[in-house]
């Protein structure tokens, strides 16, 4: 039973949501009202309060007054013209997001005002010590805790990077708002700043006009770490340190990470034909480069704060070794040989200078000073006055004599400085030095020319180093940190010119290639800060920064590959060809297996340099090259989709072997890195079920168990997929073979003595396999997590969980705990095996139920395109890749981001819930009710199913989906659709019947708020878009109907969360009123009330009396269904639907038809 208490902790919470709510909404009214005028106005809220009046009627019981008040904004919506259909879908779009950003904001302040939170660190920890855990097995445990999350460019996030960011501005300004101590005057230029964001995103187009590149979709990426996660892991990090120390005596080792970040954006191959090789190399690069820019701004930080000159002997020493070789001759000029514009003679054409490779002692000094070496063989300029003429040193004899044919304009020296070209000035006679008579204008001149060319810059930059006479005083701290920052800019410059296909010198001692080489001075500064009794200074931006670089390495995310397993077959099968062995995917998989073991005991290479391949096929060998010169360093895993047999995986590592040795011998060293660890995913019912016998056929092979151990730690990964099993199957049968391979998985490597790590392909809708994190990881097989997990966060979710640094902190300490417990308390296995059979007999029949419905149903494909906006999602632009595998029409080849994308835009949900309540009624009516509640009380895996569903059941809304079917559908397919919908009601009881509640979402009475508050708004966007779509399939070409389309996919998509796409918002109904103008809905008309205050509509009597007014206003006083309405509109407004059910008497006025 919940404490009263916390039901009161809960409304307070609410009443602040309720109130940014109000906020945001007034002045997204104030803002509509000037930019598309009263008139529209009067519309918009019109639909919206009729919208709320059938809301509530409905909740209160009422069906006919809601159906009534339905069909006038059906009608109204008909009547629209073009161009207020678009603006009314927008305004209602960017109702829908407003109250979403206050929805997320709310959830942070819950996290910071609580002062218990549970699933922390701090609680979890402590209730594990509590249990019986000795605090050093929980510091241990979390100590080799190795959590990896995958984000992936998967297109379900709608919003545009513009308006994202845009929408964080304002949750910045929302939680700035809730300060105690900001003035009146603040608060007035806080609502300004609401007002300019709101306007700015109203004039911005929501669309995007083409589709994103996978290099943009990496850049998105990169800017979630950039914008949320770089502040967030330090912050992550020092809490779990805290808890650790609290409860256990010794913090987190400052190098330890629980968990890392890992990408698919830029090397997701799969029926993608826009990621090349070269796209994962620019992509990798790119974030290498990232990575290094954001060190080399918190080095910038580190050294103004590290100001002090104690330190240790080692860190003494090392900063004078730094300071000699800076004073050396061959050190002092270094970046003299960095030319800045090689890409621009490249691009013209031109070949890139040589350049030397050593500068003489003083080069870099500006040409006025004494420098009088006149034997050097390197050229030195003397920038011209106004005569334009240069000033030659001939023979060291400091003649000067004018020659009209050394005559060089200022504008081509400055272009040959500025294009680092100084070696094309050979043929220039040297200049001798300025004459008595040099005027001072044409000393200015020099000095303005020198300063703009790369020599000036360079020796401005020494202007703001210390100099040589100054630096034994220096603080050490800032000489090791600035020869840190030193090496961090060459790394930068190095990527920069590899990202630009420039040549590049391999030096290792000139850069910094792992992460390795960069924490070995910061922790030299911490260890002398430490022992210099500075530790307080050591704990703050230095173990931040440390911690930074131990989670995110070099490459801020390791970018996974993944490619279908069919490619790897016909790879092989032109190679076969080419060396007249056969066909390779003709052959039995005995036959592979024999050849592939063989070729990888080899010491030779595989493919001939002569071979000549398809593009298709060359494609798949030069992303294997990429793999070989980029290696495990940058890379993460290679991820077969589509796996089913062991020589899957022996495919890839014989590829990838090959690629290694053939790029080793070009580069005459070996590559770098390791192998990357290869990946079966499984993805179908069938090979989810025969996931087990593929791993221990692999680990029976001795070359690849020995491989394992010597290069991978003794270490398997496998990766289930959620979408395409629930695309197969259905929902409930995809989860039980899910959990059944897991189990099978992590036995077989048992067997063999190997660990496994399982990689989670989840999805963010419930059909996708998403959901909360902590329930789904506490609803794993005992025994399949073992303080190792990875799993994707795909598209809008990204976004969702850590677009912001205190949401990111939450989820990170959210899969932190989950882990741990699922390891160390792992969940408790079926109880009986009774259970099991259940479980199979429920998987039966709800996979015969969805498969006879979706493949086995001839009308179902052409119903499911007529029914929902599938067709028209290609134009949304979301994605680089394309919404099918093949070109095949059929359900089979579509993806499953589509599948349920559509079915989510209906409210209809089906890919979530179809077939689970045949599955429960034939278990139900065979006697066995009482087991299946038992099941729900007892097993977690079970109850969590359970719980998804119920929770995409409350989500979902027959009466909007039947309008779409009554509207979009062919008379002669619509009875497919009202047999669904009786399927969804079935589904709907047996699932209250097993878990005991009364109505959908009882155990959840925030989720119910929130989502009855939000459908005001998101039942006439739903309204709207069948009207649309009607308009769109009769005109097809009409863009400006396919845009309003496209903006009511996008509204609909931020009211939905976890069914589909981007979050499913909290609103609340706001009512804006002056004095004592009130506005009350009839059918067809407003009926404006005036001299009636907002307290008299609480009074009955009054209302009814107030309602017969207004049609005496009207002139149509015997009209008995405008009294009737007016009293139904007006009590629900402002009445809770239980009110409305006592007082349904006043409204039961005959209402005919």
């Amino acid at each position: 039973m919940t404490d009263t208490t916390d039901d009161i902790a809960e409304e307070i919470s609410f009443q602040s949501f309720e109130d940014d709510c109000r906020l945001l909404g007034s002045l997204l009214k104030e803002v509509l009202q000037r930019e598309v005028g009263p008139q529209f106005m009067e519309k918009l809220d019109r639909n919206r309060v009729l919208a709320q009046s059938a809301c509530n009627m409905r909740l209160a019981g009422i069906e006919d007054a809601a159906k009534l008040l339905e069909k006038q904004i059906i009608s109204e919506m008909s009547q629209m013209t073009l161009e207020e259909a678009l603006t009314l879908a927008r305004a209602f779009s960017h109702y829908l997001t407003l109250m979403g950003i206050a929805e997320t904001h709310h959830r942070v302040r819950k996290t910071r005002n609580a002062a218990h939170l549970s699933k922390s660190c701090d609680d979890i920890f402590s209730q594990l010590v509590q249990g019986g855990v000795s605090p050093e097995k929980l510091y241990d445990t979390i100590c080799n805790q190795e959590v990896e999350i995958v984000l992936t460019a998967h297109p379900t996030q709608i919003n545009r990077r513009t308006l994202q960011y845009k929408h964080i501005r304002i949750a910045h300004l929302l939680e700035f708002k809730d300060r105690t101590d900001i003035g009146h005057e603040d608060r007035d230029m806080l609502i300004e700043d609401l007002v300019r964001e709101i306007t700015s995103i109203w004039q911005t187009d929501e669309l995007r006009r083409h589709k994103p590149t996978p290099v943009d979709e990496a850049k998105a990426g990169l800017n979630i770490v950039e914008q949320s996660l770089w502040k967030a892991v330090p912050h992550y990090l020092r809490r779990v340190s805290s808890a650790l120390k609290k409860h256990t005596g010794r913090p987190l080792p400052l190098t330890c990470t629980p968990i890392k970040f890992g990408a698919w954006m830029g090397g997701d191959r799969d029926g993608n034909p826009n990621v090349t090789a070269k796209v994962t190399k620019d992509v990798s690069l790119l974030s290498r480069w990232m990575a290094i820019d954001l060190y080399i701004r918190e080095l910038d930080n580190l050294r103004f704060e590290l100001s002090m000159n104690s330190c240790n002997e080692r860190l003494s020493r090392l900063a004078h070794e730094i300071l000699e070789r800076e004073t050396s001759p061959e050190d002092r000029h270094e970046n003299w040989n960095q030319p800045q514009n090689w890409s621009h003679l490249k691009h013209q054409g031109q070949q890139v200078p040589s350049l030397p490779t050593q500068l003489p002692a003083g080069a870099g000094l500006p040409s006025c000073t004494a420098c009088q070496d006149g034997d050097s063989q390197f050229p030195r300029v003397e920038l011209p006055g106004r005569n334009h003429m240069l000033l030659n040193q001939q023979d060291g004899k400091g003649s000067a004599r004018p020659d009209s044919s050394c005559n060089v304009s200022n504008h081509t020296l400055r272009k040959k400085l500025s294009d680092g070209n100084l070696s094309n000035l050979n043929n220039q006679p040297a200049a001798t030095p300025r004459s008595a008579s040099f005027s001072f204008n044409q000393l200015r001149a020099q000095r303005k020319l020198f300063a703009e060319s790369q020599i000036g810059r360079t020796s401005f930059q020494k202007l703001l180093e210390p100099g040589l006479f100054e630096r034994p005083t220096v603080a050490p701290y800032r000489i090791v940190l600035g020869h840190v920052k030193d090496m961090l800019v060459k790394t930068r410059k190095r990527l920069e010119l590899l990202l630009e296909d420039l040549p590049c010198e391999y030096d290792p001692s000139d850069h910094y290639a792992t992460s390795d080489e960069l924490l070995e001075p910061l922790l030299l500064c911490y260890e002398s800060l430490q022992s210099c009794g500075s530790g307080v200074l050591a704990d703050g931006r230095l173990a931040d920064l440390i911690r930074r670089v131990a989670a995110f390495g070099m490459n801020l995310m390791k970018l996974d590959l993944r490619q279908e397993s069919g490619r790897h077959s016909d790879t092989l099968d032109a190679i076969t060809r080419y060396l007249d062995m056969g066909t390779y995917s003709e052959w039995v998989e005995d036959k592979r297996l024999e050849f592939l073991t063989r070729e990888l005991k080899g010491k030779r290479p595989l493919i001939p340099l002569t071979i000549e391949v398809p593009l298709d096929v060359k494609e798949v060998l030069d992303t294997f090259r990429v793999a070989a010169e980029l290696g495990s360093d940058s890379l993460g895993a290679y991820v077969i989709s589509m796996a089913s047999n062991a020589s899957d995986v022996l495919a890839v590592e014989l590829l990838q072997k090959d690629a290694r040795l053939a790029v080793s011998g070009e580069l005459g060293r070996p590559c770098p890195g390791g192998t990357l660890r290869v990946v079966p995913l499984f993805e179908t019912v069938k090979d989810l079920r025969e996931a087990g016998a593929v791993i221990r056929k692999l680990l029976s092979i001795d070359w690849y168990r020995e491989h394992i151990i010597k290069n991978h730690n003794g270490h398997q990964e496998v990766m289930v997929g959620y979408s395409d099993s629930g695309k197969d199957a259905g929902r409930f049968t995809a989860a039980w073979e899910l959990y059944k391979a897991q189990e099978d998985v992590v036995a077989a490597c048992n067997e063999y003595g190997i660990k496994v790590t399982l990689f989670h392909g989840r999805g963010g809708s419930i059909g996708r396999g998403g959901g909360p994190t902590y329930l789904a990881i506490q609803s794993q097989p005992p025994g399949s997590v073992m303080g190792t997990l990875r799993s994707t966060e795909q598209g809008e979710m990204v976004q969702a969980k850590f677009g912001l640094p205190q949401t990111a902190i939450r989820q990170l300490e959210i899969y932190t705990t989950a882990v741990l417990l699922a390891t160390l308390r792992p969940p408790p296995p079926p109880r009986e095996e009774k259970w099991r059979n259940l479980m199979e007999e429920i998987s039966k029949i709800s996979c015969q139920s969805y498969r006879s419905t979706v493949y086995e149903n001839q009308e179902f494909l052409t119903y499911f395109h007529e029914a929902t906006p599938q067709a028209e999602l290609g134009f949304l632009n979301i994605g680089s890749r394309p919404t099918r595998r093949k070109s095949s029409g059929g359900i089979g080849n579509l993806r499953a981001i589509p599948w349920i994308f559509a079915w989510t835009q209906t409210r209809f949900v089906l890919p979530a819930w179809h077939g689970v309540g045949a599955g429960l009624k034939g278990v139900c009516e065979k006697g066995h009710t009482e087991e299946i509640k038992a099941m729900y009380k007892e097993w977690p895996f079970f109850q969590c199913t359970i719980d998804l569903i119920e929770m995409v059941l409350g989500k979902a809304d027959i009466n909007i989906a039947k309008h779409y079917d009554e509207v979009l559908v062919s008379e002669s397919r619509r009875e497919l659709g009202d047999g669904l919908r009786k399927e969804l009601l079935t589904t709907e009881k047996y699932v209250l019947l097993v878990t005991g509640h009364d109505k959908l979402s009882e155990n959840n009475k925030s989720l119910q708020r929130l989502i009855e508050s939000r459908l005001p708004y998101l039942n006439p966007l739903n309204m709207l878009q069948v009207e649309i779509l009607r308009r769109l399939r009769r005109d097809d070409d009409n863009l400006k109907l396919r845009d309003a389309l496209l903006i009511t996919i996008n509204g609909i998509a931020a009211g939905m969360r976890n069914t589909g796409l981007l979050r499913w918002s909290g609103l609340c109904l706001f009512i804006s009123y002056a004095g004592s103008f009130m506005e009350s809905i009839s059918l067809g008309n407003f009926v404006y009330c005036n001299g009636y205050e907002i307290s008299s509509f609480m009074y009955y009597p009054s209302l009814s009396k107030l309602c017969l007014n207004s049609q005496r206003k009207t002139g149509r006083e015997n009209d008995s269904r405008l009294l009737a309405c007016s009293s139904i509109t007006l009590m629900a407004m402002f009445t809770a639907p239980e009110d409305l059910r006592l007082m349904s008497r006043y409204c039961r006025v005959s209402l005919g038809s």
